[in-house]
């Protein structure tokens, strides 16, 4: 039993990132698959896929994104800040900015799970999940 899916999620990214792996597999929940949205859409990933048959929740094959010339990774750095044992919010005025703009922060609110930008367009406050840059 895992106590924490979030960081075992983020944990398996950062692992298969070091290891300069292609394609990661992760145990799939509903907050997960936001969060891979998010990171597509923001340009972390390269692909993902949402696998419903393999078990009763499902798995996610998420593929890594590296840049072609260099064979680095496009994650630097994910990083969990709210955990199970101390829990941090932010107000819609004082959501974190990472990196001066350049990273994400996801953010779980009470409209669904988006990024810094979006919650600070949508002028709400949530959970920092985690920050990727």
């Amino acid at each position: 039993m895992n106590t924490d899916p979030i960081a075992d999620y983020l944990t398996r990214i950062r692992n298969a990132v070091a290891a300069n792996h292609r394609v990661v597999e992760i145990p799939a929940s509903n907050l997960k698959k936001q969060m891979t949205k998010i990171l597509f859409d923001q340009g972390y990933v390269l692909s993902y896929k949402f696998d419903d048959e393999s078990s009763a929740q499902g798995t996610i094959k998420i593929a890594l994104k590296y840049d072609k010339d260099t064979k680095e990774s496009v994650i630097k750095k994910i990083q969990r800040i709210s955990k199970p044992g101390l829990r941090k919010y932010a107000g819609a005025g004082e959501l974190p900015r990472i990196l001066n703009g350049l990273g994400i922060a996801i953010i779980s609110t009470s409209h669904g799970v988006m990024t810094d930008k979006q919650a600070r367009k949508e002028k709400v406050g949530g959970e920092v999940l985690c920050y990727v840059y």
